[in-house]
């Protein structure tokens, strides 16, 4: 596999193989960038749920 794809932090190219060992990263200063987003919350999962507060506590109603 021989895939070219770009870094998602400093958006070099980099190769996604067993021949690059940070990927999806082009080094190991993007990866260690990456982390520190995610510790210091700067990313994060959005719930897309809603739930009915009348559904999961109906003794508050």
């Amino acid at each position: 596999m021989n895939k070219i794809i770009y870094c998602p932090i400093c958006k070099n190219t980099t190769r996604l193989d067993s021949s690059n060992q940070h990927r999806p990263f082009c080094s190991d200063r993007c990866r260690l960038i990456d982390l520190g987003k995610w510790v210091d919350e700067k990313y994060g999962i959005a719930d897309a749920s809603t739930v009915d507060d009348e559904q999961t506590h109906p003794e508050i109603h």
